[in-house]
């Protein structure tokens, strides 16, 4: 009875840490909808960039990195000639996948009609008088070209944007199945069910620029990668299965691998799904529910302490690919197994040592009476689900690099997917990226026909202008408002910016206006409780402004989005508050400049003493920056100056130190 309570009890912890099944069905929801408006048949580009890994699964795991495969869209592995009669040559280049000299997942990439592309061409070497493509090479390549100033780790390009480490696979695609891994279909008999072993198996594979260190081609042999498979396996498998798999991630990095160095980390998170993959497909647990999520834990737990015993790990596509050959064998094995037997020695309680988990135990120790839910929707509240939800939304909000032909492609991808069966995520995602999409437009537009001097073009522009704007305050989130107040600014109509503001002002100081994780819960369930997640973004929800660094919006801002573009960062982001007085003040110094200074002043109140509700933390450098940019412009230089100061101070989110650099050696103080 105990052990029941206990697990009901971690299964809730896991929950509310993890994400709730519901939680977890709007993230992949939303990612889903981004990736296929990004698709090559959507947009018709070169490469396609595919979120990979953890993240893409659901998890949101404090310090989980980003991991991206990238691959060309005209290039293509084939694994025998047969199949050369499903492309077109003057379209596709083929790769002729050859595993003949390889260890088992492992393969060599030749190209047989030596027809390819300039970059890859660069990463050529020859072997017997064939042309092969170089992992090695291949790395040099193309490490930077996704992230500015990244360095090689593993087979990615490794960087950071915004705080956030990203890690770029530069890959290959295959449409077809690999015939090593022919056996994995034949194991298919309980799990996964069939429609997902069809789905997996059209969807073919990619090949990721690492070789074996063991291999005879280690500088030039390519990992065949099962990630896509792996995603759609996580997608088949249960709540219950999904939270163990998270619990045996939590168990590597609080238990397992704390305290030790990188390179004494030889288990990682890929060897844990493995293990959960493996239990299922084995039916090591006759059913996977709530009270037994322990037990399943554990099953998992003995199943990679063979594992590290026997020094075999089989991958679970290619069984004969063991992932221990490379760094779990000798001593390393020894001491591993060593440091894992004494952490089973201890039985369940080893999971105290999670700072995670432990207080969910320790509850059902100390009180064994206490009745435990486990019903996901009383979890949860509705407001913590829809501030889970916009979180996603606006992470995914982007539209990549200012270009108008994409922002086209976009606008007819989103119309070509409105007859698809769209889910409330779907939708709500849809929306905000059409916003940002037309936003784009807009001002690309203008920045192009400003200086041409032909009026009436000009007038045209205009006029489409405003009626994208207007149409995006229909179905984006309250702040998009204010690209409409930025527009009319930047087109010198001060009053028509000035009623703009005042209407966004009066919506964003209601009660239950939504910004970041601050709401106040109880007047946003009165004013907005069941409505759709469209109405509840369109009426209830505020967040930063973003302005793409390749559009110039405001030219009281260009230095400091030039300095960010120049510092790699893609996009500034504005707190909705700061944004709003500095419009307000700049717009009227030219038609009231009482007004003027009560928006200077309110922006100095909100600038010093915001505690994190209305500015975060993150946006606090472009903050003191703009109002440091108004002061100077009313003249008062010391005040400039310790506001350039306080900016320099704080965490470089939007990397605008050179602006701030440059505008202090102006004052001339």
């Amino acid at each position: 009875m105990a052990t029941r309570k206990i697990s009901e009890s971690v299964y809730m912890g896991m929950c509310l840490k993890i994400g709730t099944a519901q939680q977890l069905a709007s993230r992949r929801d939303i990612m889903d909808i981004v990736e296929m408006l990004q698709s090559k048949e959507m947009l018709n580009i070169q490469f396609t960039l595919m979120l990979s890994g953890s993240r893409r699964e659901g998890f949101r795991l404090r310090g989980s990195d980003l991991d991206y495969m990238r691959f060309p869209n005209d290039h293509r592995g084939i694994w025998d000639f047969s199949q050369c009669q499903f492309y077109n040559t003057q379209e596709h280049a083929l790769i002729l996948c050859d595993s003949s000299e390889s260890p088992p997942g492992f393969t060599l990439l030749w190209l047989p009609f030596e027809r390819t592309s300039h970059t890859v061409m660069s990463a050529c070497v020859r072997m017997n008088g064939m042309l092969y493509i170089s992992s090695s090479k291949y790395r040099e390549v193309t490490c930077s070209l996704s992230i500015p100033g990244s360095s090689p780790h593993g087979p990615c390009g490794s960087g950071t944007i915004h705080g956030v480490e990203f890690d770029h696979a530069h890959c290959f695609v295959s449409d077809f199945w690999p015939p090593c891994a022919s056996t994995w279909i034949d194991r298919c008999h309980s799990w996964p069910p069939s429609h997902v072993v069809n789905d997996i198996i059209r969807n073919g594979c990619h090949f990721v620029a690492i070789g074996h260190k063991l291999g005879n081609h280690t500088d030039n042999e390519w990992r065949i990668s099962f990630s896509q498979a792996e995603y759609k396996l996580v997608c088949s498998i249960n709540h219950t299965q999904f939270l163990i798999y998270g619990l045996l991630k939590l168990f590597l990095k609080e238990i397992i691998n704390e305290g030790l160095r990188d390179e004494d980390k030889l288990l990682c998170s890929y060897h844990m799904k493995t293990a959960v993959f493996w239990a299922i497909q084995q039916n090591a647990l006759p059913h996977w529910h709530p009270k037994n999520l322990l037990a399943g834990f554990w099953v998992c737990f003995k199943l990679l302490l063979k594992w590290v015993y026997e020094g075999n790990c089989s991958n679970f596509f290619i069984p004969e690919n063991n992932m221990f050959l490379n760094n779990i064998y000798g001593d390393a094995q020894k001491t591993l197994f060593t440091r894992l037997y004494r952490l089973y020695e201890k039985g369940i309680a080893l999971l105290l040592h999670s700072p995670s988990i432990s207080s969910y135990i320790i509850n059902v120790l100390c009180n064994p009476r206490l009745t435990i839910c486990t019903i996901e929707y009383t979890l949860i509240s509705e407001v913590e689900r829809d501030m889970d939800i916009f979180h996603e939304v606006f992470g995914n909000d982007s539209t990549g690099p200012p270009d108008l032909r994409i922002c086209t492609k976009y606008l007819h991808a989103v119309e070509r997917s409105i007859g698809l069966p769209l889910t409330q995520y779907h939708i709500v995602m849809l929306q905000k990226l059409t916003a940002t999409v037309l936003q784009g437009i807009v001002f690309i537009l203008h920045n192009l026909y400003t200086n041409t001097g032909l009026n009436k073009q000009l007038y045209i522009v205009d006029k489409l202008a405003c009626h994208m704007l207007k149409i995006t305050a229909r179905f984006g989130c309250v702040s998009d408002m204010f690209y409409i107040a930025v527009y009319y600014y930047k087109t010198f109509r001060y009053k028509e910016a000035l009623s703009v503001i005042d209407i966004t002002k009066v919506r964003l100081a209601q009660p239950y206006m939504m910004y970041e994780r601050h709401v106040d819960r109880e007047r946003y369930t009165e004013a907005v409780g069941g409505q759709t997640l469209s109405t509840k973004m369109r009426q209830a929800v505020a967040q930063d402004i973003i302005f793409n660094n390749g559009i110039f919006y405001i030219n009281e801002i260009m230095p400091e989005q030039q300095s960010s573009k120049q510092n790699n960062c893609l996009l500034l982001s504005i707190p909705p508050l700061v944004l709003l007085y500095m419009l307000e003040f700049l717009c009227s110094r030219h038609v009231d400049t009482m007004r003027a200074q009560r928006a200077l002043d309110d922006l100095q109140i909100l600038v010093h003493h915001d505690q994190g509700q209305l500015i975060h933390v993150l946006c606090r450098d472009i903050s003191w920056e703009i109002l440091g940019i108004c002061q100077q412009i009313t003249g008062n230089l010391q005040a400039a100056l310790y506001s350039y100061q306080q900016s320099l101070r704080q965490y470089p989110f939007n990397r605008i130190q050179t602006a701030t650099r440059q505008r202090i050696q102006d004052l001339h103080l």
